[in-house]
C-alpha cells in the first residue's frame, strides 16, 4: 500500500468508525447508579438477581459496565443527597431499587439521565410516568401492580382465612402512596371488615403500633410495602407473633421468616427484568419509548408452621390457591 492510499484509508477508518458501533463505543465501560433505601447486603437476592440478568445478556460487570452502588442503609432522607451523587458521577443509567422513595429521589436529581424503576408502584398516579405504555420522560421500568386495587386482596385472603374476621390492623409508612391504604379500604368495606391504620416511619415506631392494633382488638394485620418495613422483617414477625396476629406482607421473604402470608409478584424476579431496561438504554432506546413491563402473575405463600402455632386451619379456598406452602 502506498502512502496515498494508506492516507486515505486511514482517514476513512476514522470518519466512518464510530458509525459502526452501537450507543456504547467498543472499550468504552457503562456505569450504572445503584440506589437503594436498605444496603446491598440486605438486598443480596435481588442484587444478584440484576446481575445476573445483565450477564445473560452480555454485560461483565468490572469489565465492560460498572455498577457505582449507594444505599441509604434504613435512613431514607439520605436518598437525595446519594441520588445526587450518582448524578455527579455521570452514570448512564440509575436504577432505582426500591419503592415510591428510591425513584422520587433519583427523579429530582435528575430530568436527563434515564431511571430505571424495580418496583414502581402506581407509576402514573405518583407522576413518575405519563402512561403505562408511553412514559414520556426519563423513567421506566418494572411495576409491581397491574392496578392499585390488587391491594384489596389482603382483606380477602384474611377472610379467608379468617372467617369470623372482623377488625384488621395495618402497618403503613405514610411516605408510601395512599392508593394502598385506599384501596384496602374499600375491600374491608365490602367485606364488613372495621380497618386501622397504625402509621409507622422509623424501626422504633413498630412496637408501639403493633401495642395500638393489639389494644383495639385487631385479630390480623395487614403489612404494607415499605423499605423500613423490608429492613425490619425479621422484628415484624417478632411482634405479630408476641401479639399472636396472623399477619399477610406484600413479600414471600416475610413469609419465610415466619409470617402467615404473603401476596405479590416475585420482587427478585422484577430485577432480573430491570437488567433488559438498562440493556436497552445503552444500546440507544429512549426512557420514553420503552412501555413499562406490568406483573402478570401474583404469588401466594402460606406459613404452614406459622398457622399452626396460631392454632389456625388452613381452608381448602386458600390451599387451592397457594403457589407455595411453607411446612
Amino acid at each position: 500500500m502506498d502512502r496515498r492510499t494508506f492516507i486515505s484509508s486511514l482517514a476513512l477508518t476514522i470518519l466512518t468508525g464510530p458509525l459502526a458501533g452501537e450507543a456504547q463505543p467498543p472499550g468504552k465501560v457503562a456505569r450504572i447508579g445503584y440506589l437503594s433505601g436498605g444496603s446491598p447486603t440486605e438486598q443480596s437476592d435481588r442484587r444478584r438477581a440484576f446481575s445476573e440478568g445483565l450477564r445473560d445478556l452480555g454485560w461483565l460487570e468490572g469489565k465492560t459496565i460498572f455498577v457505582e452502588e449507594r444505599g441509604a442503609e434504613g435512613r431514607l432522607e439520605r436518598l437525595p443527597e446519594l441520588a445526587a451523587e450518582l448524578v455527579r458521577l455521570k452514570v448512564d443509567v440509575i436504577l432505582a431499587a426500591g419503592g415510591g422513595q428510591v425513584i422520587r429521589a433519583a427523579r429530582q436529581a435528575t430530568s436527563t439521565i434515564p431511571i430505571v424503576m424495580t418496583v414502581g408502584v402506581d407509576p402514573v398516579g405518583q407522576g413518575f410516568i405519563s402512561s403505562l405504555h408511553r412514559p414520556g420522560g426519563n423513567i421506566t421500568g418494572t411495576a409491581w401492580d397491574a392496578d392499585p386495587a390488587i391491594y384489596g386482596k389482603y382483606a380477602e385472603l384474611l377472610k379467608d382465612m379468617i372467617p369470623k374476621l372482623s377488625r384488621v390492623g395495618a402497618l403503613r409508612d405514610p411516605g408510601e402512596p395512599y392508593v394502598y391504604r385506599q384501596a384496602v379500604e374499600d375491600a374491608a368495606s365490602k367485606l364488613g371488615l372495621t380497618i386501622r391504620h397504625a402509621e409507622v416511619r422509623s424501626p422504633e415506631e413498630l412496637e408501639k403500633a403493633f401495642l395500638t392494633l393489639a389494644g383495639w382488638g385487631a385479630q390480623a394485620a395487614i403489612v404494607y410495602g415499605s423499605p423500613v418495613f423490608f429492613r425490619h422483617l425479621s422484628r415484624i414477625v417478632t411482634l405479630a407473633a408476641k401479639h399472636r396476629l396472623p399477619a399477610i406482607s406484600v413479600w414471600r421473604d416475610a413469609v419465610a421468616k415466619g409470617i402467615l402470608m404473603s401476596y405479590g409478584v416475585n420482587g427478585v424476579e422484577l430485577y432480573r427484568r430491570a437488567a433488559t431496561y438498562v440493556d436497552k438504554i445503552l444500546k440507544g432506546a429512549k426512557p420514553a419509548d420503552l412501555p413499562v413491563e406490568q406483573p402478570t402473575k401474583f404469588e401466594l405463600v402460606v406459613n404452614a408452621r406459622t398457622a399452626k402455632a396460631l392454632g389456625l386451619t388452613i381452608p381448602p379456598s386458600i390451599l387451592i390457591r397457594a403457589d407455595q406452602i411453607i411446612e
